[in-house]
């Protein structure tokens, strides 16, 4: 780790937004670009992921610097790539796969994951298969194209956010709820567990699960954090 070199953060207008700097010194991203971001919310929020370092500075304890160098560094270069990359979780998204047994778990996946399968067909209409078991299904190209076209109409710091929404919960349909408000962190990661949820009831929960369930609940409220603080 990077020995802290820096006493004071702040934030400053830039021409382009806002810019956050230590000791006044504007922070660059890793390919050397000022890490200017669209509102001064999300400025001051990573300003203080900087003030809040110890003697050592550690990025990943920095998430909305992390994504705010994404925004700037790797999205406008890999924008096309990465929603088609996207559009492929609707083949496998998680709320089309249901178990047939036990029955109170295939209850639990249609009263939890139907209602988000239905949203997503009468705001994208995106009728989405659902099926027993874990056989890939192809799902109809009318669904690509919704999603695909919302996802046009995004800036790239809003990409930004769908996709972290998108890929932590390993749902199009979550993701995009997740950024609509229908969803927000703590609801996501429950519809995204109900599954070990189950398991954990019936055979409890060890230490290696607990972390990465924890890893996985900070990363869906942190993408929530991200896009609230691009609207402030």
């Amino acid at each position: 780790m990077t020995k802290r070199f820096y006493k004071d953060t702040g934030v400053s207008q830039a021409e382009d937004g806002f810019a956050i700097t230590l000791d006044e010194r504007v922070i660059k991203t890793p390919a050397g670009e000022s890490l200017n971001v669209p509102t001064e919310a999300l400025a001051k929020a990573i300003a203080d992921e900087w003030a809040a370092q110890g003697d050592d500075i550690d990025p990943n304890s920095m998430p909305l610097m992390q994504l705010s160098g994404t925004a700037i560094d790797r999205v406008p270069g890999v924008r096309d790539g990465l929603i088609d990359g996207l559009l492929r979780y609707i083949d496998t998204d998680l709320l089309c796969y249901r178990a047939a047994t036990p029955e109170d778990l295939a209850a639990r996946q249609a009263e939890v994951w139907q209602p988000l399968l239905d949203w997503a067909e009468e705001t994208f209409g995106a009728k989405l298969k659902v099926v027993e078991g874990v056989i890939a299904v192809t799902q109809d190209a009318a669904a690509r194209q919704g999603f695909g076209a919302a996802m046009a109409d995004l800036d790239n710091w809003q990409l930004t956010a769908l996709a972290e929404m998108i890929g932590v919960s390993g749902s199009i349909v979550v993701g995009f709820a997740m950024f609509a408000g229908a969803l927000d962190g703590e609801q996501a990661f429950a519809v995204c567990h109900v599954d070990e949820d189950h398991q954990m009831e019936l055979w409890g929960e060890d230490a290696e699960a607990t972390a990465r369930r924890a890893n996985v609940r900070g990363e869906l409220n942190t993408a929530v954090q991200f896009l609230d603080l691009l609207k402030a």
